[in-house]
């Protein structure tokens, strides 16, 4: 029997097989097939296109050790049978005219199993990947409204980190506070940082409340990220208010040990060195990858380090059931030597992180058309910041505060000032800060299919999170224990595949915040189904959802509630019903289209989006906390300000639900492929947020008459005053990537484009003379930048390549905030090896 076995590296990119090699097995086996029957295995499905429309005369071949040992052709039904009798794992091959040839995962198949897996081409010219994000279950993207892309292994492949890749999204901004391994945070349509839920294998990552560094973690063992903008509360629970990043790790599928070394170095002392051993037997399959990376980066006293250990580990008892364990281990250490550009002098300061995250599941397919999963989730993150000394040019202020050099600070506005900024100031060395978020989740999510055309979905989620901020030079320790629940359920189903919806909500009871309930509701239409022409398919989207998130640590242990409840004597926090922090809200509206061209030759998007986060946490002085709280009789204010003390007489801060903003825009993207290697996406995003309430010091100085200027400007010190723009969300955002693929050469070039944004200097009261004079108009103040990337890879033998990776092409210095000089242009270059025998599936 003619058979195609397939051969190369493990680069996830494979020839397409003759069609003729379908033909000729396809005869064969018709002739056996009624000898094996009886005790054979059956594969089936439905092949459909990204629109649910049944793709008739596609050609589908089963292989084994990469040789085809069964093939069939789908029907006028689009449904298609395969029977073998043969055990073990399996994958699927389709091909069909105008659709890129489409691959399965490795499945395993004993006798008598019957496996369904139903087959969803895109078209040859553009990606319509299947997400999972925006229903809870596998779904193809033009048949969900919620704006969802993915980044794969071209996009992933050759960087060190998650944060010059997530800026290749639409409606996404990236601030990393530093250069390599500094503290980094996305920002998804106008949202906070911490409003974003992290998943990495469906397992919540972040710390409690919602924050997530990107800086220290690296991209060993992860395959793809599927990012999701708009609130996903409804699915995943508090945490994603403004979007959703699910990280996944990928699977050994070689039928024997494939071992992988990667070694490379390049400038700033960097180098990097990754080893990773693949492979699956028989029911079984595994993959573990260990990496390490090391640089100086550009600025003294600012190395950086990071190993990183990864794991996969599956068993298929079954066809029906998969048992699958991952782990992620990181362990990262860099120096932060503060904003250089306003001291000339750095700290001798050490930020550690140690992350763990753990997942294990059980998958069943219960029925054709009953779905279980039940995963146990467990997430452990340390991390300890140290500033070793105080470090200075050797003059000290009256305060014994130490001063950086004199400096002048220009931001991207044009304005400047000149001075000397506090450095470090005068306290007992070193000081340390500690944080720890633990969280054990247990998740179980069942899906129904009622008919082709709906399918249901249920679950229940529950965490067990702890907590401790830890501050020996202060001598605090602060520990909190949260118990959480949510209970959700969801519609997803079409009508004549033309009109597609999306119907859910969850109902969540939080220690911390109490019950919240958060309903999503999304429809799709095509006005225009797929076809051949110039306009080849219009499709219109809406999108309705609401959200919550859960406080944050720091937000919990400096609320006005709990210093109330825990220094001074709880009854005043009830007298004056002033209670523990309510969960910050979200509520977005979204509209859009999508539009192709060319016989899905060209594809556009754009949609307008609409969010509302309100009861926002926020730092308040001490001396207007009194003011701010709502009915409170002049006694009853002097009983506040007696609780608060030293807080009220030197205005200290608490946390308190006092800020909201609204973040609009449009978000477009357009893609295009050029023949089968070469693929083309851009996208742009304008963004119009404001500051609606604000109740912050900066404000109370404002209203007093004595707020910090700049030639009578108003300036928001250390938060945006009402009215302006939220900090570090730039109005203009868009990219730009080519990514080449074929059996020897790999590249991609990238661009990420941001405008100026808002900001600050945050050196209030910390001039030579403890004054403002180093403020500056927070409008434009942080620059604008463009960020040119360029990778690539050449497969010189079957087990040998070389590849190399150019990051800030231009050198621009300004990518970062201000204050805080980007790595300027960076280079890797090394070798990768991969020794194994047989075939690469």
């Amino acid at each position: 029997m003619p058979s195609a076995t397939l051969r190369g590296p493990r680069a996830r990119v494979y020839a397409c097989i003759d069609p003729r090699v379908f033909t000729s097995a396809f005869i064969f086996l018709l002739f056996v097939s009624a000898a094996i029957s009886g005790y054979a295995a059956s594969i089936r499905g439905v092949v459909t296109d990204a629109s649910g429309a049944k793709v008739t005369g596609a050609t589908v071949a089963l292989l084994s050790n990469g040789t085809i040992v069964g093939s069939g052709a789908s029907t006028v039904d689009g449904s298609f049978q395969i029977l073998t009798g043969m055990t073990g794992r399996f994958f699927l091959v389709t091909n069909a005219k105008g659709f890129r040839q489409l691959e399965t995962p490795v499945f395993y198949a004993g006798r008598m199993d019957n496996i369904e897996r139903n087959m969803v081409l895109e078209p040859e010219w553009v990606r319509e990947s299947i997400v999972v994000t925006a229903t809870g279950t596998p779904t193809p993207q033009p048949q969900t409204s919620a704006a969802t892309n993915v980044l794969g292994q071209l996009d992933l492949g050759l960087r060190s980190d998650m944060a010059s890749a997530l800026r290749l999204m639409p409606g996404t901004a990236v601030v990393q506070s530093g250069q390599r391994g500094s503290q980094s945070s996305l920002f998804i349509r106008g949202g906070d940082s911490d409003d974003n839920k992290i998943l990495v294998d469906g397992v919540d990552v972040g710390d409690l409340g919602g924050r997530f560094d990107l800086g220290p973690h690296s991209t060993t063992g992860l395959e793809s990220a599927e990012v999701y903008r708009g609130t996903n509360s409804d699915l995943y629970g508090a945490g994603a208010a403004s979007g959703v990043v699910s990280l996944t790790t990928p699977r050994g599928t070689t039928n024997f040990p494939s071992l992988m070394f990667q070694g490379d170095a390049g400038n700033f002392n960097t180098s990097r060195e990754q080893l990773e051993l693949a492979g699956a037997h028989n029911k079984l399959d595994y993959l573990g990858a260990f990496s390490w990376l090391q640089t100086s980066n550009a600025l003294p006293m600012d190395e950086y380090h990071v190993a990183t250990t990864a794991g996969n580990f599956g068993w298929q008892p079954s066809g029906t059931t998969q048992i699958r364990a991952t782990v992620h281990y990181g362990v990262a250490a860099t120096g932060v030597p503060n904003a250089w550009d306003f001291y000339h002098v750095t700290d001798h300061a050490t930020q550690k992180d140690q992350d763990l995250y753990l997942s294990g599941s059980i998958d069943n397919q219960t029925t054709a058309d009953f779905h279980n999963l039940l995963r146990y989730g467990a997430t452990r993150k340390r991390e300890q910041f140290s500033l070793w000394e105080q470090r200075g040019s050797g003059y000290f202020d009256a305060f014994n505060d130490s001063l950086g050099d004199q400096v002048t600070i220009t931001g991207a506005n044009g304005y400047s000032v000149t001075g000397r900024a506090v450095l470090d100031y005068a306290q007992t060395y070193p000081y340390q800060y500690q944080l720890a978020s633990n969280r054990d989740q247990l998740i179980y999510q069942g899906d129904y299919r009622f008919t082709p055309h709906l399918s249901a979905l249920i679950g229940f989620h529950f965490e067990d999170e702890r907590g401790v901020e830890n501050v020996p030079s202060y001598a605090t320790h602060d520990a909190t224990g949260r118990t959480n629940y949510d209970y959700l359920a969801a519609v997803h189903g079409d009508f004549k595949n033309r009109l597609f919806y999306t119907l859910g909500g969850s109902l969540e009871h939080y220690s911390e915040f109490g019950v919240a309930t958060s309903p999503r509701a999304g429809l799709t239409f095509y006005a225009l189904r797929p076809r051949n022409g110039i306009f080849s398919g219009t499709r219109i989207l809406f999108n309705y959802g609401d959200a919550v998130r859960e406080p944050g640590l720091t937000d919990e242990f400096g609320s006005l509630y709990r210093f109330l409840a825990l220094n001074k004597d709880q009854t005043i926090a009830q007298q004056l019903h002033i209670g523990p922090l309510a969960a910050p809200a979200t509520r977005t509206y979204e509209g859009g289209m999508e539009q192709s061209f060319l016989g899905q030759r060209l594809l556009f998007r754009a949609s307008y989006f609409h969010n509302e986060f309100g009861k926002q946490i926020e730092y308040v002085g001490g001396r207007l906390l009194p003011k701010l709280i709502p009915n409170l009789t002049p006694d009853q204010q002097q009983t506040l300000i007696a609780a608060l003390g030293f807080y009220y007489q030197n205005d200290y801060p608490l946390t308190v639900n006092t800020e909201a903003f609204r973040a609009q825009g449009i978000e477009s993207t357009v893609e295009s492929g050029i023949g089968r290697n070469l693929f083309l996406r851009g996208g742009y995003t304008y963004l119009d947020a404001v500051v609606q309430h604000s109740f912050d010091g900066d404000n109370e100085a404002l209203a007093s008459g004595f707020a910090p200027t700049y030639n009578g400007i108003p300036i928001g010190a250390i938060s945006p005053l009402q009215g302006a723009r939220p900090f570090r969300r730039p109005p203009h955002t868009g990219f730009f990537t080519a990514t080449y693929a074929q059996r020897k050469w790999t590249g991609a070039f990238t661009a990420a484009f941001a405008s100026r944004s808002d900001d600050s200097t945050y050196l209030e009261y910390a001039d030579a003379n403890g004054l403002n004079s180093l403020l500056l108009p927070n409008r434009n103040l942080d620059h604008g930048f463009a960020k040119l990337d360029l990778g690539g890879s050449y497969q010189l033998l079957t087990w040998l390549g070389i590849y190399a990776q150019g990051e800030n092409l231009t050198g621009n210095q300004h990518i970062a905030p201000i204050g805080y000089p980007s790595l300027p242009m960076n280079f890797r270059a090394g070798l990768r090896m991969q020794f194994g025998k047989g075939s690469t599936r």
